[in-house]
């Protein structure tokens, strides 16, 4: 445990400028997935941020959609550096036969122009129906190789879509991909299936808390060291909060479920998943 003695900032900002403020350094959870510049969370930003700090919530990685959002992304992010951290990618849902190549080139550009954590959230989805599933697997393709080039890992964003994704990852499996795979609800033999072809982890939202979830059981197999935390706010709130507005404050109801799972103290899932989350991210 480290103690810092430093000024910080005020006005607004979660530290206030210009106060002397004595820092002790313990394990903070980590928030791999939210969304404060949604507009369900943009009307009070702060203040859940603050609310997250509060409760224990040091890091919060902002996951990216698109050209349309991504500006609202940057102005929070700026506001919190070293707190907030941002993903720069293009959502499988933006996709569109139209201008999928636009949006794809504006979230390179902002890959490759930012100081970014990770390109995400990326994927496939076809929940809402299946018109644009050569678009969506191009794209994807295409951002596996962008996040090889960086060096960075990829957050990936999948509903009713497993088989396409192994069918892509195969096809991929020499760029040595890393990264997570967001929201995840899937059995154990997803898990392991993904892991052939590249080297994931699960993130852990709010679904781990719903009466008569599988999860899990699957969570008792995954490797602690393979497990994220995340809310994925301002949706998939945990119990006691399900059907209302997500927060990262919430993390913690997510941390406990999974220590009670592992059998674990919640201060050790802390400690794991924060390690985990700042090893894969490099926060």
């Amino acid at each position: 445990m480290a103690i810092i003695l430093g000024v910080v900032g005020s006005k607004k900002s979660h530290l206030a400028q210009n106060s002397l403020f004595l820092y002790i350094f313990v394990p903070v959870f980590v928030d791999t997935h939210t969304h404060f510049y949604d507009e369900w969370l943009l009307p009070d930003a702060e203040e859940a941020i603050q609310r997250a700090l509060e409760a224990g919530v040091g890091k919060m990685i902002q996951a990216d959609v698109d050209s349309h959002e991504r500006p609202a992304m940057w102005e929070i992010g700026k506001r919190d550096p070293g707190v907030l951290f941002q993903m720069a990618g293009l959502y499988p849902g933006s996709v569109t036969a139209e201008n999928w190549k636009e949006e794809l080139a504006l979230a390179e550009e902002t890959a490759t122009s930012h100081k970014i954590v990770a390109i995400g959230e990326i994927g496939l989805d076809y929940h809402e129906g299946k018109d644009f599933v050569r678009e969506q697997k191009e794209v994807l393709r295409l951002q596996f190789e962008l996040a090889t080039r960086l060096n960075l890992p990829v957050n990936i964003h999948l509903r009713d879509a497993w088989e396409d994704f192994f069918e892509v990852l195969s096809d991929c499996k020499h760029l040595h991909l890393r990264g997570n795979l967001h929201c995840f609800t899937a059995s154990y033999e997803i898990y392991e299936r993904a892991n052939r072809w590249a080297d994931f982890s699960v993130g852990i939202g709010g679904v781990v808390t719903f009466r008569n979830a599988s999860l899990p059981k699957t969570l008792e197999r995954i490797p602690v060291e393979k497990i994220l935390l995340e809310t994925d706010a301002p949706y998939l709130a945990p119990v006691p909060f399900r059907g209302r507005r997500n927060e990262s404050a919430y993390l913690p109801l997510i941390a406990a479920k999974v220590a009670e799972v592992k059998g674990l103290p919640v201060q050790e899932i802390e400690t794991i998943t924060t390690h985990n989350a700042e090893t894969l991210f490099g926060i």
